[in-house]
């Protein structure tokens, strides 16, 4: 694979899309508009070379926004090339400068800057605008630079301006280029998915044809010509992630597919059964389950800090997962749910290791002792496609919908030394927590909630008694993207009935608090 972007395995079966990155935090959000609209794409690094590129069969480029000033010596471009492919180009934000620089216009830093909400007065119209925007409207956008073009390339013309951004949309029709300096990806911007739309379908000329239901027959093809007759072993995790890929392999290989449950006792209430329950009885799917969390605990004992938590677990799944596969008498093949943004996240801009990684997904390969090949069919997709798709495979709603649960579990929602006794504790909490979200009909309404048994111990009164308990907290977050969150806004009258059942039916807590922190652009685990 080069190391410069990331191998795809999808053959030219639908319309394409690339997406150059030039660093942005929000690029992935790009990538799942166009997808929304039933358009393939992927996101590689500005650095890839055009043989690639051309490889890719693209038909339409977009040049994503970036933290560098095209103005530095040395700051990022796109490779020249893209401009002589003859196909239509979209640069947003940074991509928006690099193109009108690249293509002879000038860029200048020292003026106003703009972040944040903003309004456009839409001057003309265009076809990205066509249908979405007329001229003389003003519009909300989502701003984020602090340079600005102040002479177009020949060949362009201004679309629409702010007080900020003069050129705030740009265009030349004869080459279909395109620019906009706001973030038509993000939810800001209200009308930005259908100007990306407007871009694929009405200039690139996509169908849209790229659903689940053409992906999943396709996927099961490409498994069944890689694995032919070897056999594959799975770590089934009860994840969404994990429980989708094991059911796409079995569909394409059945009992050449065995998946290993290695249960570290941090799992939430119930688990664990619904996931021994659900792959042999429903799905009858070989399922190994290790009851390890004896072990897990007697190595957890005494240790505090989280990173070291994590070290430990990952270690000792290793392990387990490794002594259950010798008793198999090996396998030729791995299988895991690597994701999208697992690939994305492991090549950065500059074309090196990125720092937010998930340490859980060999996406760079296997280590050699463990001599298999991956099989990672949702390598190409994002979490709520993973959903989409596991509803087309009719696994059960309350596994493809559940909340995102990290890989070391309740573990790192122990602050302090982690103990059988915390966790049951622990695991009580969150179920109450959970039960009455349900009840409520806000779960699905909610991206990712769960309790945090906080490393406190506060003074009480019960009925004519002192206390001396321990104390949890409460997170709740609602996302559309899973790159941002913002705090779900529960009534009063809810979480004073949810912590009086905590206070009432948890022996050993007295007092629950609520998280309120919203979450800026990261990773979407919430820890």
């Amino acid at each position: 694979m080069n190391a410069a972007a990331p191998a795809t395995h999808a053959p030219v079966l639908h319309d394409r899309i690339l997406i150059l990155d030039f660093g942005s935090q929000v690029t992935q959000l790009i990538a799942r508009r166009l997808r929304e609209t039933g358009v393939y794409c992927e996101i590689w690094p500005f650095t890839v070379d055009m043989e690639r590129i051309r490889a890719f069969q693209p038909k339409g480029i977009i040049l994503s926004g970036g933290p560098a000033s095209v103005t530095d010596e040395g700051s990022p471009r796109a490779p020249q090339g893209v401009f002589d492919m003859g196909l239509p180009i979209m640069g947003i934000c940074y991509g928006q400068q690099t193109l009108a620089t690249q293509q002879g216009g000038l860029v200048e830093g020292g003026h106003d800057r703009e972040f944040g909400r903003a309004f456009i007065d839409v001057t003309g119209e265009c076809a990205i605008t066509k249908g979405v925007w007329a001229p003389g409207a003003r519009e909300e956008v989502w701003m984020s630079h602090g340079d600005r073009i102040t002479r177009l390339p020949e060949g362009f013309r201004v679309v629409a301006s702010s007080p900020g951004a003069p050129f705030a949309i740009i265009a030349n029709d004869e080459k279909h280029f395109y620019g906009t300096m706001f973030h038509p990806e993000v939810v800001h911007t209200p009308h930005g998915g259908a100007l990306l739309k407007n871009f694929t379908h009405l200039v690139c000329g996509c169908t849209g044809d790229w659903t689940m239901g053409a992906f999943r027959q396709e996927e099961i093809a490409r498994i069944r010509a890689k694995v032919g007759s070897g056999k594959v072993i799975c770590g089934l995790s009860g994840g969404v992630d994990s429980s989708v890929a094991a059911v796409l392999i079995h569909e394409a290989i059945g009992d050449q597919l065995t998946c290993i449950y290695v249960d570290h006792g941090l799992m939430r209430a119930g688990e664990s059964e619904q996931v021994v329950a659900t792959f042999r009885d429903r799905f009858n799917i070989k399922l190994i389950h290790r009851d390890a969390s004896e072990l897990f605990m007697s190595q957890l004992k005494g240790v505090t800090d989280p990173e070291q938590k994590r070290k430990i677990i990952g270690r000792l799944f290793i392990e387990v997962f490794e002594e259950e596969q010798a008793k198999l008498g090996g396998a030729d093949f791995l299988a895991q749910g690597t994701l999208y943004p697992d690939v994305i996240e492991s090549v950065s801009a500059t074309g090196g290791p990125s720092v937010t990684i998930k340490s859980h997904h060999n996406v760079g390969g296997l280590p050699a002792h463990m001599r298999m090949q991956l099989v990672e069919p949702l390598r190409e997709l994002f979490k709520d496609e993973v959903r989409a798709l596991g509803r087309e495979l009719g696994i059960p709603e309350e596994i493809v919908g559940r909340h995102p649960f990290p890989g070391p579990g309740l573990a790192i929602r122990i602050p302090g030394d982690v103990t059988r006794e915390k966790a049951d504790l622990l695991r009580k909490v969150d179920s109450i927590y959970l039960e009455e979200i349900r009840k409520a009909g806000l779960y699905d309404k909610i991206w990712q909630a769960f309790a945090v048994l906080l490393p406190v111990r506060t003074v009480g009164v019960m009925g004519d008694g002192r206390t001396y308990d321990q104390a949890c907290a409460l997170r709740a977050v609602t996302s559309t993207d899973g790159m941002t969150a913002d705090v779900y806004p529960f009534e009063m009258s809810f979480l004073s009935q949810v912590s009086n059942r905590i206070v009432n039916e948890v022996r050993g807590i007295n007092r629950v608090t609520y998280d309120i922190t919203s979450k800026p652009p990261g990773t979407i685990e919430w820890e």
